[in-house]
């Protein structure tokens, strides 16, 4: 058995200047343009609503916005006076991208506008920062890490908690064997999308300064309704409800989870191979269950109803000879002295506070943008947490018993079920081929 130490622990990792543990990872291609040790790197922010302005407040000193893309102009010129007031504003990222001279994107947009411009930045020689959900669908997740490896990009996921140095250390000391063989770990069941009404919404008039076309993007064309978008008093739309736009729960919140049982269990390049219905939980989400290769079970027994109970953020490791509950920048075992020399916890502090929870992150991307390597949650990392969610979306709407080849990446002799890796697209927003 590998034992992890906070000695070992923290010898072993490299600590940037601004406090984020850095992954050790092979060299690749090197970036014609690529950006100097010294030099600040040059991104736009694709998507300046929430998410957006939270990722320009953690924005650390050697990163600078240059152009801000949203499909509310208005939003994305909002930011744009916020940061300097002396940068473009674009309504249609595609424009952005052929036009401003940019080494990465950061991606914030709505869940079905995450991968189009991710692909197309790496295609123009630049790379990318993109946020959860990273697919709106399976398909779309595999394209992109074809397309990052096709051009050698940095492609970093917004799973932040893969650079969080307590979090990091759980999921070392579990997947090392440090609290025995696990068998069990037991998790949040977050809800998925629904299918958009059947007979729509009511027809609304287009706020000015909104490119409807822009935001529907590969979705089907409807008509606008202010539900569909954050309003301009701040109101959240329902987008996130609907699988056209979002996979829901499952790839929200419940990515941070799955990416910590995959860490953890040593998964980062392979997947379930059998999911399973196992009832209704007390918010009436159908429970899903799963299987890898290996015997372990993911069951997601905790409900999403407030008051929340379970680790939102992670999972409980049932170990045979400890308890781990992983979350958020921290974790807690049973016994509770079972760790004996955890991190310093200075290395949880730097996280808290606004303007904080994915500086470290952001800076681990950066980093790897200057030496070339892959950073914490490179792009095949991120497609394989997101291939969790996806399947237990599909295993909902199917409701019943599935088997998954993490290899081959289909279902065995189940084309119902592969029909539903890859949602049609808007003609127009196809993702584009590999040159």
């Amino acid at each position: 058995m590998k034992t992890i130490t906070r000695r070992r622990f923290v010898q072993t990792t490299t600590v940037s200047a601004a406090g984020s543990v850095l992954s050790p990872g092979p060299v690749w291609g090197l970036n014609p343009k690529a950006v100097g040790a010294n030099e600040r790197v040059r991104v736009a922010m694709i998507g300046c609503g929430e998410r957006g302005n939270q990722l320009t407040d953690c924005m650390p000193d050697g990163c600078q916005i240059i152009a801000t893309a949203d499909a509310y102009l208005p939003r994305a010129k909002k930011l744009a006076d916020r940061l300097t007031g002396d940068i473009p504003a674009f309504a249609d990222y595609r424009e952005l991208i052929d036009r401003v001279g940019l080494d990465g994107v950061m991606i914030a947009s709505t869940g079905h506008h995450h991968v189009l411009p991710a692909m197309l930045a790496c295609q123009a020689g630049m790379d990318v920062y993109i946020e959860k959900p990273m697919s709106n669908d399976f398909a779309e997740g595999r394209a992109l890490v074809n397309a990052a490896r096709h051009y050698d990009r940095v492609v970093q996921v917004g799973t932040q908690q893969r650079t969080m140095e307590f979090d990091r250390f759980a999921c070392e000391l579990i997947r090392d064997g440090g609290i025995g063989e696990v068998k069990v770990v037991e998790c949040v069941n977050y809800g998925s999308s629904k299918p958009y009404p059947k007979d729509g919404l009511p027809e609304q008039p287009i706020p000015k300064g909104l490119d409807w076309d822009a935001w529907l993007g590969c979705a089907p064309f409807r008509p606008y309704n202010q539900r569909l978008r954050v309003r301009d008093d701040g109101e959240k739309g329902a987008w996130q409800a609907w699988r056209e736009y979002h996979v829901g729960g499952i790839g929200g919140m419940g990515a941070h989870a799955y990416d910590m049982v995959q860490y953890a269990l040593g998964m980062d390049d392979t997947g379930p191979v059998e999911l399973w219905p196992n009832g209704v939980d007390e918010a009436g989400i159908l429970r899903i269950d799963f299987r890898y290769a290996n015997g372990v079970e993911v069951r997601l027994r905790y409900s999403s109803k407030r008051p929340y109970r379970g680790p939102r953020l992670g999972g409980v490791f049932v170990g045979s000879k400890c308890k781990m509950e992983i979350n958020r920048n921290k974790f807690v075992t049973n016994p509770v002295d079972f760790v004996k020399d955890p991190p310093p916890a200075e290395l949880a502090a730097q996280w808290e506070g606004d303007g904080h929870v994915a500086r470290g992150h952001i800076q681990n991307w950066l980093d790897a943008i200057k030496t070339r390597t892959r950073p914490n949650a490179d792009v095949e990392i991120g497609h394989r947490t997101s291939t969790v969610y996806h399947l237990i979306g599909i295993t909902r709407e199917l409701n019943r018993r599935l088997r998954w080849d993490p290899v081959a990446e289909r279902f065995p002799d189940d084309e119902e079920a592969n029909a539903l890796l890859q949602l049609p697209r808007r003609q127009g927003w196809e993702l584009p081929s590999l040159s």
